[in-house]
């Protein structure tokens, strides 16, 4: 940076040989972008510094606040960056509107959308950075898992889930981390957590607006009233069934369980245990635990009976620009060949055929603005 008379922030990057294998010190010289970047916060939390301000003072032509033997790092920091993707599928971007967004007291979370706000296919997914500090490693990473443990996020697919395994992992916490780790254990840091009775009972008195109390809880001759209600979750679907035994007391039938419900000062206890807070958007209610569990509520005069698709359509798996068409209709095609290309968030996704066939129709041009699941391509069969 002397150098180059370079002013103003910038951020250098390095990677890191842990093997001794190359260089004494193991430190190799990426990049330098003139520019904070997103993890600027984890400095500023083990200096006291704030970046930012340091950089507008030195815009407007203040000497800098603080010289570099002046500086000094306290504790241990970590940043988790919260973003709108689908990590199953290879951490696709997603969009969607936030219906709820909340973090936990105690941490610091910066962010430029709150619930209510958008997620866009024209932007970067980033929705927040959740920060922690603590006087060493193992304190920070306990904070860090706590924070995300306990932030609300809803409306969108997130990586939230995966940032808790990942602070969860052994590997991780440990320090042993490579560039390999995501792909070695990727199933583990997905891994979906057991969703149980109590979680759908919990959404069905959401769903049933029975978490709020009321003067009565209706009239029923010889036996307790018994409503129902419809849930679905990732293809499995359930109609469960609450005998209301009073104001403060409920039975759900889940499949073959039994969860008891009872009102203890005003909050919910399901099975002796307190029942985790929901969120209530049109027929989404997603139940905050386990990162966020969301189930839709079914409507039996909206029944969609029509196939979901016989597999010859290739759709768009998110929203975005057409940025190339490379098959034409009659052309025939391998598994595998490329048929276009989809730009969204800063990034190109190939879409490639799943099996042989014909182009039978394409239903999009280079340049065309879709939504998810957008059909682009039909494919017919090869011709004997």
């Amino acid at each position: 940076a002397s150098a180059v008379g370079y002013k103003s922030a910038g951020t250098v990057e390095f990677i890191v040989d842990g093997s001794d294998g190359l260089k004494a010190d193991g430190f190799f010289f990426m990049e330098m972008n003139t520019r904070l970047q997103v993890e600027h916060p984890v400095t500023e939390t083990i200096t006291g510094v704030d970046l930012v301000e340091w950089q507008l003072r030195v815009a407007a032509g203040e000497a800098m606040p603080l010289s570099q033997d002046q500086l000094t790092i306290t504790g241990h920091s970590f940043e988790a960056r919260l973003y709108a993707e689908d990590v199953p599928k290879g951490f696709l971007p997603a969009t969607g509107t936030l219906t709820h967004l909340k973090f936990p007291d105690g941490v610091r979370a910066d962010s430029g959308v709150r619930g209510g706000d958008t997620i866009s296919p024209f932007y970067d997914p980033m929705i927040a950075k959740v920060i922690v500090h603590g006087p060493t490693r193992d304190v920070a990473l306990a904070k860090l898992s706590a924070a995300l443990r306990d932030t609300q996020v809803a409306g969108a697919v997130t990586n939230l889930g995966f940032l808790g395994a990942l602070a969860a992992h052994k590997g991780f916490a440990a320090g042993d981390v490579d560039t390999g780790l995501i792909v070695r254990d990727i199933d583990a840091l997905t891994a979906v957590a057991a969703i149980t009775p109590a979680h759908w009972a919990c959404a069905g008195i959401a769903a049933l607006g029975l978490d709020t109390p009321k003067t009565d809880a209706g009239f029923s001759l010889w036996a307790s009233l018994r409503q129902s209600v419809a849930l679905a979750r990732e293809g499995e679907e359930i109609t469960l069934q609450v005998e209301v035994l009073g104001v403060d007391a409920q039975r759900w039938f889940v499949g073959d369980a039994v969860v008891k419900a009872i009102r203890i000062g005003g909050h919910w206890q399901l099975d002796g245990k307190s029942a985790p807070q929901v969120s209530v958007a049109k027929n989404r209610i997603t139940v905050f635990d386990a990162y966020g569990i969301a189930f839709d509520i079914v409507d039996p005069l909206q029944r969609d009976a029509s196939a979901s698709g016989d597999g010859n359509v290739v759709e768009a798996p998110m929203p975005g620009s057409v940025k190339a068409v490379t098959a034409k209709a009659g052309q025939v095609v391998q598994a595998g060949d490329r048929l276009a290309v989809l730009e969204a968030m800063k990034m190109e996704h190939a879409l490639l055929a799943a099996r042989d066939g014909i182009i039978a129709e394409v239903l999009v041009g280079e340049g065309d603005q879709v939504e998810a699941g957008a059909a682009l391509i039909r494919l017919g069969d090869a011709e004997a």
